[in-house]
């Protein structure tokens, strides 16, 4: 299983996913505003892996602060971090949770202060590792055997502190005896499912294809797609579900052919206090992710560009919303709210 971040003695470490799959590169991030970078930069991306990284920036920036204005220096460090990057709600519910810690920590001493916010950052990351072999487990079942699964960006080992949660779908299905193989989408503009999911599938040996982002439809009526699984960055109440750009599409096609369409994401993954997926606000991109590859121009200079990171597939095209504490199916307003009640 791929290393995503990791804390160590000399600060924080994680496998630069901007060069992958080429470089196998790492970044060492010593302060929360190097943090902050990594994850602006998707050097460290995927919704639950950049909560991680914020619970760890977090630790990080405390570690750096004097003791004398510590109370100032972690607001700053919160909003810096929280400032990085929009819509995936795992980070404003990591640096939530920090600061919930804190607030119970005042009047103590600076080092048990420290190493209480250390501990929690590494206990973040263990429970992450734990909540995606549980989704797993929830969403083997669903997935059918001796068929193909086709999938969206990366939502592996990757995109979490490990395991994944639409690929840990995947592996846990193959663990359990299932003869499957994966369609990858490439993912247009940053190309995670070419650059990553590929990647990180065959350093687990299971069989997967990539395909073009306009493929998708063409294979989803050829009947050879078991299901589709992807992940999420915020889930609305209602359960329309935010994702990687060009979700909305795949789950429109599926709908059309008749395959299921699940979700895969931990209930921190849910932000209840949005009714509809229209209030999710969307991140746009810089210009040239969509105007050059790999730094080489592909389109006309002064070209007018959108870039929106994400999209919006409403609830009415999501088979399954697969969790930790297990699937929730529609309606989603009564099941998602059970899920996250649930011990």
């Amino acid at each position: 299983m791929v290393e995503t971040i990791q804390w160590t003695d000399g600060g924080v470490v994680m496998i630069d996913q901007t060069k992958l799959p080429r470089v196998e590169a790492f970044v060492t991030c010593n302060t929360y505003l190097e943090m902050a970078d990594a994850i602006q930069t998707m050097v460290i991306r995927g919704a639950p892996a950049i909560g991680v990284a914020a619970a760890m920036g977090v630790a990080l920036g405390v570690l750096k602060a004097s003791p004398s204005t510590l109370d100032a220096e972690f607001e700053t460090i919160c909003a810096t971090l929280a400032a990085t990057r929009p819509t995936a709600v795992n980070l404003f519910w990591a640096i939530d949770r920090m600061k919930k810690l804190y607030a119970t920590l005042r009047g103590q001493s600076i080092e048990t202060i420290r190493e209480a916010m250390v501990t929690e950052a590494q206990l973040i990351y263990r429970e992450d590792i734990a909540i995606n072999m549980a989704m797993g487990a929830h969403g083997a079942p669903l997935v059918p055997d001796g068929k193909t699964v086709l999938t969206h960006c990366n939502a592996g080992a990757l995109a979490t502190a490990g395991f994944g949660t639409a690929l840990g779908v995947i592996r846990a299905a193959v663990n359990s005896g299932k003869k499957i193989d994966v369609f990858a989408d490439e993912t247009r503009p940053f190309l995670q499912g070419a650059r990553l999911t590929v990647w990180e599938l065959q350093q687990d040996n299971i069989p997967v294809t990539l395909i073009t982002d306009n493929m998708a439809g063409h294979f989803l009526k050829s009947g050879r797609i078991g299901c589709v699984v992807v992940g999420a960055d915020r889930i609305a109440g209602n359960g329309d579900v935010a994702n990687k750009v060009g979700t909305y599409g795949v789950a429109v096609l599926a709908k059309e052919n008749g395959v299921p369409f699940y979700v895969a994401a931990p209930i921190s993954t849910l932000d209840l206090t949005l009714t509809s997926g229209d209030q999710i606000p969307i991140e746009e991109r810089p210009s040239t992710e969509v105007t050059e590859v790999f730094g080489v121009p592909v389109a006309p200079e002064h070209t007018a560009v959108q870039n929106p990171a994400f999209d919006v597939t409403p609830n009415r095209y999501v088979a399954g919303i697969i969790t930790e504490k297990g699937v929730a199916y529609a309606p989603y307003e009564i099941s998602l709210p059970a899920l996250a009640a649930k011990e």
